[in-house]
């Protein structure tokens, strides 16, 4: 514990001699590669160790017959086919539970799911989340031919400190934690969803990622980025997935 903040604090001191936000230090420590077993291998992310950590501690079998009400908007196992309500299949379940305790505090907004969440157990949250982690991950339906959001994905912009979104979400936006709650799932996502989350981040509508990273960093896209970037996300095709 103290070395990490040892770390920490070297991070901070880094980000004020070279001006660097201190965002772009953190989010580059957390998403860091990270290994799971003994032998420091990364974990396959499709692998029955990845599942299963990303699953968490919920039963999946419980949470089928809970979910019933939530599969009537997020569709059979997660697959939501309504282009702005968001796909759960594979999602981590620790992200879903913060989303979902986000909205019951009142931090993320939405009719809805505002209502739907203030009264959900944490016992039944933990197998309605498991239920749909541990589905196989969501997938898109066409392959994308934008190079701009090619190139923002996997680089990102560096003249204007914009961060890769490999870097927290994945190769292919399928993820690279699986036990994070704090960088879900995105490749296969509707288009639609992700370009509506990503234009509240920029407009400050939405403020619930980790240190802000997202609103610091989709206030520097155009219009044009955005869309470009929330076409390979969802596609995972040409360079995003499968």
């Amino acid at each position: 514990t103290i070395g990490l903040l040892n770390l920490l604090c070297n991070l901070c001191l880094t980000a004020m001699k070279t001006n660097i936000p201190i965002y772009l230090l953190l989010t580059a420590f957390f998403c860091a590669p990270i290994s799971y077993a003994e032998s420091d291998a990364p974990i396959d992310m499709e692998g029955k160790e990845a599942v299963i950590l990303r699953t968490g501690e919920g039963n999946p079998t419980a949470g089928e017959t809970k979910a019933q009400l939530c599969i009537g908007c997020h569709g059979e196992k997660g697959n939501s086919t309504e282009p702005l309500i968001p796909k759960l299949a594979g999602q981590y379940s620790k992200y879903i539970a913060k989303e979902l305790r986000n909205y019951q505090a009142g931090v993320r907004t939405h009719q809805i799911m505002n209502a739907m969440s203030a009264t959900v157990s944490d016992e039944d949250l933990a197998d309605i989340t498991a239920y749909f982690a541990n589905q196989k991950k969501m997938t898109g339906n066409y392959a994308t031919e934008k190079q701009l959001g090619k190139r923002l994905f996997l680089k990102g912009d560096a003249s204007r400190a914009v961060i890769g979104c490999v870097n927290c979400h994945g190769l292919n936006g399928k993820g690279r934690l699986p036990v994070s709650a704090m960088f879900p799932v995105i490749g296969g996502q509707h288009k639609d969803y992700l370009r509506k989350q990503i234009v509240s981040f920029r407009n400050q509508e939405r403020t619930n990622s980790a240190s802000g990273v997202m609103n610091n960093i989709t206030k520097l896209l155009s219009d044009e980025e955005i869309d470009a970037l929330a076409d390979p996300a969802k596609s995972s095709g040409s360079f995003a997935g499968k």
